[in-house]
Protein backbone atom coordinates (compact mmCIF):
# COMPACT_ATOMS: atom_id res chain seq x y z
CA UNK A 1 0.00 0.00 0.00
CA UNK A 2 1.23 3.48 -0.82
CA UNK A 3 0.74 6.81 0.92
CA UNK A 4 -1.83 7.77 -1.74
CA UNK A 5 -5.34 8.56 -0.54
CA UNK A 6 -8.46 10.61 -1.27
CA UNK A 7 -9.75 13.21 1.21
CA UNK A 8 -13.47 14.02 1.18
CA UNK A 9 -15.86 16.50 2.77
CA UNK A 10 -19.59 17.20 2.50
CA UNK A 11 -21.97 20.00 3.38
CA UNK A 12 -25.56 19.25 4.36
CA UNK A 13 -28.80 21.14 3.80
CA UNK A 14 -30.21 20.47 7.27
CA UNK A 15 -29.48 18.47 10.44
CA UNK A 16 -30.29 15.19 8.65
CA UNK A 17 -26.88 13.81 7.65
CA UNK A 18 -28.41 12.31 4.49
CA UNK A 19 -29.17 15.81 3.16
CA UNK A 20 -25.84 16.26 1.34
CA UNK A 21 -25.85 19.42 -0.76
CA UNK A 22 -22.16 19.56 -1.72
CA UNK A 23 -19.40 16.98 -2.04
CA UNK A 24 -15.69 17.65 -2.40
CA UNK A 25 -12.87 15.16 -2.91
CA UNK A 26 -9.14 15.72 -3.36
CA UNK A 27 -6.77 12.92 -4.38
CA UNK A 28 -3.27 12.97 -2.88
CA UNK A 29 -0.18 11.23 -4.24
CA UNK A 30 3.36 11.49 -2.88
CA UNK A 31 2.22 14.09 -0.37
CA UNK A 32 0.66 16.43 -2.94
CA UNK A 33 -2.93 17.08 -4.08
CA UNK A 34 -3.14 15.84 -7.67
CA UNK A 35 -6.83 16.11 -8.59
CA UNK A 36 -9.99 17.74 -7.24
CA UNK A 37 -13.66 16.86 -7.58
CA UNK A 38 -16.49 19.07 -6.35
CA UNK A 39 -20.21 19.10 -7.06
CA UNK A 40 -23.32 20.68 -5.70
CA UNK A 41 -25.91 18.03 -4.83
CA UNK A 42 -29.69 18.20 -4.82
CA UNK A 43 -30.55 16.65 -1.44
CA UNK A 44 -34.23 16.44 -2.37
CA UNK A 45 -34.86 17.90 1.06
CA UNK A 46 -35.39 21.25 2.75
CA UNK A 47 -32.65 23.79 3.53
CA UNK A 48 -32.37 24.84 7.17
CA UNK A 49 -31.41 28.54 7.59
CA UNK A 50 -28.75 27.57 10.13
CA UNK A 51 -26.99 25.33 7.62
CA UNK A 52 -27.30 27.90 4.85
CA UNK A 53 -25.70 30.50 7.13
CA UNK A 54 -22.69 28.20 7.50
CA UNK A 55 -22.00 27.21 3.90
CA UNK A 56 -24.08 29.65 1.85
CA UNK A 57 -25.66 26.98 -0.35
CA UNK A 58 -29.38 27.52 -1.02
CA UNK A 59 -32.13 25.40 -2.51
CA UNK A 60 -32.08 27.54 -5.66
CA UNK A 61 -28.39 26.85 -6.18
CA UNK A 62 -28.94 23.08 -6.38
CA UNK A 63 -32.06 23.18 -8.57
CA UNK A 64 -30.18 21.73 -11.56
CA UNK A 65 -27.64 19.74 -9.55
CA UNK A 66 -27.40 15.93 -9.58
CA UNK A 67 -28.67 13.91 -6.64
CA UNK A 68 -26.39 11.70 -4.56
CA UNK A 69 -27.82 8.74 -6.48
CA UNK A 70 -26.82 10.39 -9.76
CA UNK A 71 -23.27 10.92 -8.49
CA UNK A 72 -22.92 7.44 -7.00
CA UNK A 73 -21.14 5.84 -10.00
CA UNK A 74 -18.59 8.68 -10.19
CA UNK A 75 -18.01 8.56 -6.45
CA UNK A 76 -17.54 4.79 -6.54
CA UNK A 77 -14.98 5.16 -9.35
CA UNK A 78 -13.12 7.79 -7.33
CA UNK A 79 -13.22 6.16 -3.90
CA UNK A 80 -13.68 2.38 -4.18
CA UNK A 81 -10.66 0.48 -2.91
CA UNK A 82 -8.95 3.65 -1.68
CA UNK A 83 -8.01 5.02 1.72
CA UNK A 84 -10.57 7.80 2.22
CA UNK A 85 -9.74 10.57 4.70
CA UNK A 86 -12.33 12.71 6.44
CA UNK A 87 -11.99 15.03 9.43
CA UNK A 88 -14.16 13.60 12.23
CA UNK A 89 -16.69 10.84 11.41
CA UNK A 90 -19.56 13.07 10.25
CA UNK A 91 -18.71 12.96 6.54
CA UNK A 92 -18.46 9.18 6.65
CA UNK A 93 -21.84 9.07 8.36
CA UNK A 94 -23.30 11.39 5.71
CA UNK A 95 -22.16 9.05 2.95
CA UNK A 96 -23.68 6.06 4.75
CA UNK A 97 -26.96 7.85 5.41
CA UNK A 98 -27.25 9.09 1.81
CA UNK A 99 -26.57 5.58 0.53
CA UNK A 100 -29.26 4.28 2.86
CA UNK A 101 -31.69 6.96 1.64
CA UNK A 102 -31.29 5.89 -1.98
CA UNK A 103 -30.85 2.17 -1.21
CA UNK A 104 -27.33 2.13 -2.57
CA UNK A 105 -24.51 -0.13 -1.37
CA UNK A 106 -21.97 1.44 0.97
CA UNK A 107 -18.61 2.28 -0.56
CA UNK A 108 -15.97 -0.42 -0.29
CA UNK A 109 -13.10 1.74 0.93
CA UNK A 110 -10.89 2.16 3.99
CA UNK A 111 -11.81 5.19 6.09
CA UNK A 112 -9.25 7.21 8.03
CA UNK A 113 -10.35 9.95 10.42
CA UNK A 114 -7.81 12.78 10.23
CA UNK A 115 -8.98 14.08 13.62
CA UNK A 116 -7.83 10.79 15.17
CA UNK A 117 -4.50 11.23 13.41
CA UNK A 118 -4.18 14.76 14.81
CA UNK A 119 -4.91 13.61 18.36
CA UNK A 120 -2.13 11.02 18.17
CA UNK A 121 0.42 13.25 16.43
CA UNK A 122 0.40 16.54 18.36
CA UNK A 123 0.00 16.15 22.11
CA UNK A 124 -1.59 19.60 22.59
CA UNK A 125 -4.62 18.35 20.64
CA UNK A 126 -4.90 14.94 22.24
CA UNK A 127 -8.01 15.79 24.26
CA UNK A 128 -9.52 18.91 22.68
CA UNK A 129 -9.04 21.66 20.11
CA UNK A 130 -8.66 19.33 17.12
CA UNK A 131 -11.28 21.02 14.92
CA UNK A 132 -10.30 21.75 11.35
CA UNK A 133 -10.01 25.52 11.84
CA UNK A 134 -7.69 25.35 14.85
CA UNK A 135 -5.47 22.65 13.38
CA UNK A 136 -5.04 24.38 10.04
CA UNK A 137 -4.21 27.67 11.75
CA UNK A 138 -1.61 25.92 13.90
CA UNK A 139 -0.03 24.16 10.92
CA UNK A 140 -0.22 27.16 8.61
CA UNK A 141 -2.59 25.51 6.14
CA UNK A 142 -4.74 28.05 4.29
CA UNK A 143 -8.17 27.12 2.92
CA UNK A 144 -11.73 28.40 2.52
CA UNK A 145 -13.78 26.78 5.26
CA UNK A 146 -17.16 25.18 4.45
CA UNK A 147 -16.36 24.78 0.78
CA UNK A 148 -16.32 21.00 0.45
CA UNK A 149 -13.26 20.59 -1.76
CA UNK A 150 -11.32 23.10 0.34
CA UNK A 151 -12.19 21.32 3.58
CA UNK A 152 -11.21 18.02 1.97
CA UNK A 153 -7.85 19.42 0.85
CA UNK A 154 -7.19 20.76 4.36
CA UNK A 155 -7.91 17.35 5.92
CA UNK A 156 -5.59 15.72 3.41
CA UNK A 157 -2.77 18.18 4.07
CA UNK A 158 -3.11 17.52 7.80
CA UNK A 159 -2.56 13.80 7.20
CA UNK A 160 0.43 14.53 4.95
CA UNK A 161 1.93 16.72 7.70
CA UNK A 162 1.34 14.05 10.34
CA UNK A 163 3.09 11.44 8.19
CA UNK A 164 6.05 13.78 7.74
CA UNK A 165 6.26 14.76 11.42
CA UNK A 166 5.94 11.26 12.86
CA UNK A 167 7.51 9.09 10.19
CA UNK A 168 4.46 6.84 10.48
CA UNK A 169 3.30 5.81 6.99
CA UNK A 170 -0.33 5.91 5.88
CA UNK A 171 -0.95 2.17 6.15
CA UNK A 172 0.53 2.17 9.66
CA UNK A 173 -1.74 5.07 10.61
CA UNK A 174 -4.68 2.80 9.87
CA UNK A 175 -3.50 0.71 12.84
CA UNK A 176 -2.25 3.59 14.96
CA UNK A 177 -5.63 5.34 15.14
CA UNK A 178 -7.08 2.20 16.73
CA UNK A 179 -4.62 2.39 19.60
CA UNK A 180 -5.24 4.44 22.75
CA UNK A 181 -4.25 8.09 22.63
CA UNK A 182 -0.87 8.62 24.19
CA UNK A 183 0.22 5.03 23.61
CA UNK A 184 3.56 5.14 21.85
CA UNK A 185 5.59 2.12 20.94
CA UNK A 186 8.91 4.00 21.02
CA UNK A 187 11.19 2.45 23.64
CA UNK A 188 14.77 2.82 24.84
CA UNK A 189 16.66 -0.44 24.62
CA UNK A 190 18.13 -2.31 27.55
CA UNK A 191 21.86 -1.43 27.32
CA UNK A 192 22.75 -4.87 28.65
CA UNK A 193 20.58 -6.72 26.13
CA UNK A 194 22.17 -8.88 23.44
CA UNK A 195 20.61 -6.68 20.74
CA UNK A 196 21.82 -3.41 22.27
CA UNK A 197 22.56 -0.89 19.57
CA UNK A 198 19.90 -2.21 17.20
CA UNK A 199 17.23 0.33 16.14
CA UNK A 200 14.02 -1.58 15.44
CA UNK A 201 10.81 -0.72 13.61
CA UNK A 202 7.63 -2.83 13.36
CA UNK A 203 5.35 -3.03 10.34
CA UNK A 204 2.48 -5.15 9.07
CA UNK A 205 -0.07 -7.23 10.97
CA UNK A 206 1.49 -8.69 14.11
CA UNK A 207 0.20 -11.55 16.24
CA UNK A 208 0.35 -9.46 19.43
CA UNK A 209 -0.19 -5.77 20.22
CA UNK A 210 2.68 -3.58 19.05
CA UNK A 211 3.15 -2.26 22.57
CA UNK A 212 3.95 -5.81 23.75
CA UNK A 213 6.20 -6.47 20.75
CA UNK A 214 8.05 -3.22 21.43
CA UNK A 215 8.57 -4.18 25.07
CA UNK A 216 10.05 -7.52 24.03
CA UNK A 217 12.41 -5.82 21.60
CA UNK A 218 13.47 -3.19 24.14
CA UNK A 219 14.12 -5.84 26.79
CA UNK A 220 16.40 -7.60 24.32
CA UNK A 221 18.29 -4.32 23.79
CA UNK A 222 16.64 -2.73 20.75
CA UNK A 223 15.81 0.94 20.64
CA UNK A 224 12.29 0.91 19.16
CA UNK A 225 11.14 3.78 16.94
CA UNK A 226 7.93 4.34 14.96
CA UNK A 227 9.31 5.07 11.47
CA UNK A 228 12.10 3.83 9.23
CA UNK A 229 14.99 6.30 8.98
CA UNK A 230 18.75 6.43 8.49
CA UNK A 231 19.31 5.02 11.97
CA UNK A 232 17.15 1.91 11.47
CA UNK A 233 18.98 -1.41 11.57
CA UNK A 234 16.11 -3.89 12.03
CA UNK A 235 12.65 -4.03 10.41
CA UNK A 236 10.30 -6.60 11.96
CA UNK A 237 7.49 -7.56 9.60
CA UNK A 238 4.27 -9.47 10.30
CA UNK A 239 4.56 -12.99 8.90
CA UNK A 240 1.65 -12.65 6.49
CA UNK A 241 3.18 -9.46 5.06
CA UNK A 242 6.80 -10.57 4.69
CA UNK A 243 5.84 -13.08 2.00
CA UNK A 244 4.18 -10.52 -0.25
CA UNK A 245 5.66 -9.66 -3.62
CA UNK A 246 7.68 -6.49 -4.08
CA UNK A 247 5.65 -3.39 -4.88
CA UNK A 248 2.88 -1.46 -3.22
CA UNK A 249 1.43 -4.52 -1.50
CA UNK A 250 4.28 -4.10 0.95
CA UNK A 251 3.99 -1.41 3.58
CA UNK A 252 5.61 1.98 3.11
CA UNK A 253 8.03 1.15 5.93
CA UNK A 254 9.01 -2.07 4.19
CA UNK A 255 9.56 -0.34 0.86
CA UNK A 256 11.53 2.49 2.48
CA UNK A 257 13.76 -0.03 4.26
CA UNK A 258 14.46 -1.79 0.96
CA UNK A 259 15.32 1.55 -0.65
CA UNK A 260 17.78 2.31 2.14
CA UNK A 261 19.27 -1.18 1.87
CA UNK A 262 19.80 -0.59 -1.85
CA UNK A 263 21.75 2.55 -0.92
CA UNK A 264 24.01 0.59 1.40
CA UNK A 265 22.29 0.95 4.79
CA UNK A 266 22.68 -2.27 6.84
CA UNK A 267 19.04 -3.02 7.67
CA UNK A 268 18.00 -6.59 8.44
CA UNK A 269 14.39 -7.48 7.59
CA UNK A 270 13.03 -10.09 10.00
CA UNK A 271 9.72 -11.94 10.11
CA UNK A 272 7.75 -11.77 13.34
CA UNK A 273 8.11 -15.51 14.06
CA UNK A 274 11.88 -15.28 13.76
CA UNK A 275 11.79 -12.16 15.93
CA UNK A 276 10.04 -14.08 18.70
CA UNK A 277 12.52 -16.95 18.43
CA UNK A 278 15.35 -14.45 18.62
CA UNK A 279 14.23 -12.28 21.53
CA UNK A 280 12.75 -15.10 23.59
CA UNK A 281 16.09 -16.45 24.83
CA UNK A 282 18.02 -13.19 24.39
CA UNK A 283 15.64 -11.12 26.49
CA UNK A 284 16.00 -13.63 29.30
CA UNK A 285 19.78 -13.94 29.38
CA UNK A 286 20.76 -10.34 28.55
Amino acid sequence: MSDDFVAIDVETANPDMASICQIGAVAFSDGQPVSTFQSLVDPEDYFDPCNVAIHGITKGMVAEAPTFKDLAPSLASLLEGKVVVCHTPFDRLAFARAAEKYRLPNLSCTWLDSAKVVRRTWTQFARSGYGLTIITETLGITFQHHVAAEDARAAGEIVVRAIADTGIALDDWLDRVKQPIGERIARDGNPDGSLAGQVAVFTGALSLPRREAAELAAKAGCTVVEGVNKETTLLIVGDQDIRRLAGHERSSKHRKAEQLIAKGQPIRILGESDFHRLVGPLSDVG
